[in-house]
Formats: structure tokens, C-alpha cells, sequence
């Protein structure tokens, strides 16, 4: 199971990943900024409901009413999750990036040492 998650992680392109990560940052928040200083759009000149009194046409505008601020209220929180994960995904892309940057280190290093220690057992030997 280990080995599928390796290779998974292997095949995704991480540079692609992070390069896209501010313009995918800079949309989440444009998103989310045009979600809440949206106006609503204009209501046209409509014709009122000629088949009911005006006590149900009061009780419909109302049942509308509650639906809009329910749509509204759920594409706020949808809005703020999206932006909530793009945050999330540009934190991720900075992580991996500090830990390529430890990996390329450590790999310096871990040569630099395989290095040192040829030529000390080379030293060893010919002494």
C-alpha cells in the first residue's frame, strides 16, 4: 500500500504544482472577494401573480425570500471553503518546497561524506 502512495507522489508534477499554487491563491481570494461585494443582480418589471389573492402572494414572496438568504448564506460558506483550501494548498506547496530544498542538502551532503570516506579508506589502504 506504501509503495502505491509513493508512486502516486512520484507521478504528480510538483514543479507544475508549485508554480500554479499563487495563481491558484490569487483566484480562491478573487473568488471569495466577488462572492461577498457581489450585488444582487436587478429584478426585472415582473407582472404580479394574478391567480392568488394578496395574502398568498405575500406568504410566496416570503417562502422566496428565505430560500435566497439560504442560497446566499450557502454560497458564502462555499466561498470561504474554497478559499480556506487554497490557503491550505499554498501552505502544502511552501512544505514541500523546504523539504525539496532539505532533500537536495541531505543529498549533498550524504555525497560529500560518501567522498570523504573513499578517500579516507583509499589513505587507509596505501599507508
Amino acid at each position: 500500500m506504501a509503495i502505491n502512495w509513493l508512486f502516486a507522489l512520484k507521478a504528480v508534477p510538483w514543479s507544475d504544482v508549485m508554480q500554479a499554487a499563487p495563481a491558484i491563491v490569487k483566484g480562491a481570494r478573487r473568488l471569495f472577494n466577488s462572492a461577498h461585494t457581489s450585488e444582487p443582480p436587478p429584478v426585472g418589471a415582473a407582472e404580479p401573480y394574478s391567480g392568488a389573492d394578496s395574502d398568498s402572494v405575500h406568504a410566496r414572496l416570503n417562502r422566496l425570500e428565505v430560500a435566497l438568504q439560504n442560497v446566499d448564506a450557502e454560497q458564502n460558506s462555499s466561498a470561504g471553503l474554497i478559499r480556506s483550501l487554497a490557503e491550505q494548498n499554498a501552505r502544502v506547496v511552501e512544505a514541500i518546497e523546504v523539504l525539496r530544498a532539505r532533500t537536495r542538502l541531505l543529498l549533498g551532503l550524504s555525497i560529500g561524506l560518501t567522498v570523504a570516506l573513499v578517500v579516507f579508506a583509499i589513505w587507509v589502504v596505501t599507508r
